[in-house]
């Protein structure tokens, strides 16, 4: 599977109103996450501190695998602006497991 930097900011819409669908919503996204991170798809996540975005290291064959059958799937995806960086190994990154230089 191929690397993607993952930018993730969720605007709830204006208008929404009902508290219980964004509660319901953001309780299926955590259940999700945790089903990404198990198969694979998703490696870290993190939010910039006192910012409402993340981003995080995301895994899929490709870009349409990445938006379609991995972000697609994300309940808040809806209401999310994404921006993608597919990543590639630098050849001084130490955590470079293939071993060549």
């Amino acid at each position: 599977m191929r690397e993607f930097l993952v930018e993730i900011t969720t605007t709830v819409p204006e208008g929404t109103g009902q508290d219980d669908e964004v509660d319901r919503r953001r309780a299926a996204e955590a259940v999700c996450a945790r089903e990404l991170a198990t198969t694979g798809h998703l490696a870290r996540l993190w939010r910039p501190v006192g910012e409402l975005r993340s981003i995080g290291v995301w895994r899929a064959a490709d870009e349409e695998e990445l938006h379609e059958k991995v972000l697609g799937t994300l309940p808040l995806r809806p209401w999310m602006t994404v921006a993608v960086t597919p990543l590639e190994s630098h050849p001084n990154d130490p955590g470079r497991v293939d071993g060549s230089r």
